[in-house]
Parts: structure tokens; C-alpha cells; sequence
């Protein structure tokens, strides 16, 4: 069992939470109330963020104290939407949200993963007709496999999951939210993730 703190009472947030607890972790969701984050993150011995992309930082960067030495899983998207409330351009364009965590906070274990794909899969990838992919981007090798055994919590088979390298490797799949707004008004809103056929 690993005590767990999400950031962020969301759709997101609240779908891993319930995944996590059902795995048999210990989970504190962290609402917007004043002190909330702080003392999940403080308490945590990994921290999952998914709080809107538009505001990750300036929220994290905070929790520079209560997020040393811990794991840092960064689900979140840092978008400008677009007038249909969807993804229309990114806000670290030639960077990333993860890098730009990893930068703030030096002291922190940030690795990227889950999204890629609507929310839905992130806790039921078997929902899919055909295989689905959960990348992997961090400087931290022991954070990353920290980070695989979660997954495999979640119902991730280990050879659907490919670490993609360094935290720079995030911008390859942040920018892959770009697909999204398209594909949703193609083909309505279905689950679906972007994989890796092989």
C-alpha cells in the first residue's frame, strides 16, 4: 500500500482516486479549499497532479516544501482552449508543463504519464478494442518504475507501457492533446488513446 495524494477533484482526479483506492492504496483527494494541497502533498508519499494544465504550475511551484523528495506524477495538460471550451494551442509551446514542474522544482521526481487519452482509459485501458499506450517521460529511473507499478495497479499490461526517456520527452506527448478536439468532433466523444501500433 502507498499513500497517494491527487490535486484536483475533477473528472481526472476523482477517476484515479477511486482506481487507486479500489487497488488498495491509501488516497487523499485534495480539493481547492485554502491548505488543502499542502497538507496532501505533505503527507503523500506520491503526489498525482491533476489539477487544469492552465494553472499546474503557478499551484505546484507553492508546494516546493511539501513536494521535496517525493514522486510527482504529472497527468495534466497546460492548454489555451479554444472558443468550444477544447484544447486549441499549447501554453509551453517548445517546452512542457512537466518541464517546467521539473524545473520549479528541482528537489521533486516529476514523471509524465496518462495523457495521452480521455479519461476514462487512464483507469480501464482494457476498455479499448485495441491496445493503448502509457508513455513515460522522467529524469528518475526508480520514480518511473514507481510509477509502472501504479499503472499495472490501473490495469496496465507492463509491455503497454514505453518510457519515452528524459522529462524533454513530454512534449512529444503534451503536444498530442492537440489531436484531441479533432477527434472528438470526428467521432464524438468515445474513449480512445493515442498508442504506439507495432
Amino acid at each position: 500500500m502507498t499513500t497517494i495524494a491527487v490535486l484536483g477533484n475533477g473528472r481526472v482526479g476523482g477517476n484515479l482516486a477511486t482506481a487507486l483506492t479500489r487497488a488498495g492504496h491509501e488516497v487523499t483527494v485534495a480539493d481547492r479549499t485554502p491548505g488543502a494541497a499542502a497538507d496532501a502533498a505533505r503527507t503523500a508519499q506520491i503526489v498525482i497532479n491533476a489539477t487544469p494544465g492552465d494553472g499546474s504550475l503557478e499551484r505546484l511551484a507553492a508546494l516546493r516544501d511539501e513536494l521535496r523528495d517525493k514522486v510527482l506524477v504529472d497527468v495534466s495538460n497546460a492548454t489555451v482552449d479554444g472558443p468550444d471550451g477544447m484544447p486549441a494551442d499549447l501554453i509551453y509551446p517548445g517546452s512542457s508543463l512537466a518541464e517546467q514542474l521539473q524545473e520549479a522544482l528541482p528537489e521533486t521526481r516529476v514523471v509524465k504519464t496518462l495523457n495521452t487519452m480521455l479519461f476514462p482509459v487512464m483507469t480501464a485501458p482494457t476498455m479499448l478494442t485495441q491496445t493503448p499506450t502509457a508513455f513515460l517521460s522522467g529524469e528518475d529511473p526508480q520514480a518511473k518504475q514507481t510509477v509502472r507499478e501504479l499503472l499495472t495497479d490501473l490495469g496496465w499490461h507492463k509491455d503497454w507501457i514505453t518510457d519515452l526517456g528524459g522529462i524533454q520527452t513530454a512534449r512529444a506527448t503534451e503536444a498530442a492533446i492537440l489531436f484531441v478536439p479533432h477527434v472528438i468532433r470526428s467521432t464524438g466523444f468515445t474513449p480512445f488513446a493515442i498508442s504506439i501500433a507495432r
